[in-house]
C-alpha cells in the first residue's frame, strides 16, 4: 500500500511569482477565456513579462478574461481576437491581428481544445469530428498560421501546444480526445523537426487532469474526484501549475527542447 502524499501535496501552492523569463515577448494563447489552463497560461504570461494577445470563439467570455487581465496587469499589453480554430480563414486572421496588435509575435500556444465522454460504440460521427475538428485539426490550423508568420518574419519563435496524458494511457469514454491528443504529440514531434531550419521551436505538455470552475460544469464531480484522488499527490493541479510548465518552454530555460512533450502530472506510473 503506498502511503499519503504529505500534506503540503495536498493542496496547491500560491502561484509563485514571475521571473521575467518572457520579458519583452509577445504572445498569442487560443481558448483563452475563463477559468481554466488557457486563461492561466496567458496570465502566467503576463506575468512573466510578456504582452498577450489572447483569443477565444466565445466573444462575451474572452472580453470579460481580457479586462480581468488588463487590470490585474496595467503596465502589459493584453489584446483580443476572437477565433474559431475550426475555420482556417479565422486562424489566419488570428496571426494576422495579433501580430499586428503586438508588432510582432514570439509565442504562439494553442490551447484550444474539446473533449467529451463517450464509449466508442455508442460515439456519432459527429461527436468524433467534432473533438478531432477542435482539438487536432484546430491545433494544426494554429501550428501552421504561426510557423508560416515566423518562416516570414525570419526572427524565429517558439509553439507550445496542449495535450494530455490521454494520448499515452487508456480511459473509458475518451477515445475521440485520447486519439486527438495522441495526434498533438505527433504534430508536435514532425512539425518541430521541420520548423527548426528556420529557428523554432515546437513543444507540447499534457496534463493529466487540471481541475477549474468550467470543468466542473461540464464533467461529472464524481468522475473528476476520482481522477484527482488517483494522482500520486491526490489532488487536480491548478490550472497555474500547467501554465507555469508551459511558460518555461516558451521560455529560453528551454532553448535546446523541441519536438518533446512535458507530462505534467503527479499519476503513478
Amino acid at each position: 500500500m503506498i502511503d499519503p502524499a504529505p500534506a503540503s501535496f495536498a493542496t496547491a501552492p500560491p502561484a509563485i511569482p514571475g521571473h521575467g523569463l518572457l520579458t519583452g515577448r509577445k504572445a498569442v494563447v487560443t481558448a483563452a477565456a475563463g477559468t481554466g489552463i488557457g486563461s492561466a497560461t496567458a496570465r502566467r504570461l503576463l506575468d512573466e513579462g510578456a504582452d498577450v494577445v489572447v483569443s477565444d470563439w466565445h466573444e462575451r467570455r474572452l472580453a470579460a478574461t481580457a479586462e480581468q487581465l488588463a487590470t490585474e496587469f496595467p503596465q502589459r499589453f493584453v489584446g483580443t481576437a476572437v477565433c474559431d480554430v475550426r475555420d482556417t480563414a479565422q486562424v489566419n486572421l488570428l496571426l494576422t491581428s495579433a501580430a499586428a496588435q503586438l508588432g510582432r509575435l514570439d509565442i504562439m500556444v494553442n490551447n484550444a481544445g474539446l473533449g467529451g465522454e463517450t464509449p466508442v460504440v455508442d460515439m456519432t460521427d459527429e461527436q468524433w469530428d467534432q473533438v478531432l475538428d477542435i482539438t487536432l485539426t484546430g491545433t494544426f490550423r494554429c501550428t501552421r498560421a504561426a510557423l508560416a508568420y515566423f518562416r516570414g518574419a525570419g526572427h524565429g519563435g517558439v509553439i507550445v501546444n496542449n495535450a494530455s496524458v490521454l494520448g499515452w494511457r487508456a480511459q473509458h469514454g475518451q477515445a475521440h480526445y485520447a486519439a486527438a491528443k495522441a495526434g498533438v504529440m505527433a504534430l508536435t514531434r514532425c512539425s518541430a523537426v521541420e520548423a527548426a531550419e528556420f529557428g523554432v521551436r515546437i513543444n507540447a505538455v499534457a496534463p493529466s487532469i487540471a481541475r477549474h470552475p468550467f470543468l466542473d460544469r461540464v464533467s461529472s464531480a464524481e468522475l473528476l474526484d476520482t481522477l484527482s484522488e488517483r494522482e500520486a499527490f491526490g489532488r487536480a493541479a491548478a490550472p497555474w501549475e500547467v501554465a507555469a510548465t508551459i511558460a518555461m518552454l516558451a521560455s529560453d530555460y528551454t532553448s535546446y527542447l523541441t519536438g518533446e512533450v512535458v507530462s505534467v502530472s503527479s499519476q503513478r506510473a
